[in-house]
């Protein structure tokens, strides 16, 4: 089990081909921060279907496309 969990269910439930989100809207979803250690925990996503198109650290944001 992740500690990204929350934030992967959050996302795999989306009907959208794309999502982005905000830093701040990705911690009320998975209950803390984002930092770093997202870089590695991001492949996780692809098991729902989804991936990590970008990552903004000027505008805080992450986009994430439906794979396929």
């Amino acid at each position: 089990m992740s500690k990204y969990n929350a934030l992967w269910e959050y996302i795999g439930k989306s009907e959208e081909q794309s999502m982005k989100l905000t830093f701040e809207q990705i911690e009320k979803i998975s209950g803390f921060p984002i930092n770093h250690s997202f870089l590695k925990f991001k492949k996780e996503l692809n098991g729902y279907g989804w991936r990590v198109e970008k990552i903004s650290m000027k505008e805080k944001t992450v986009i994430f496309n439906k794979v396929g």
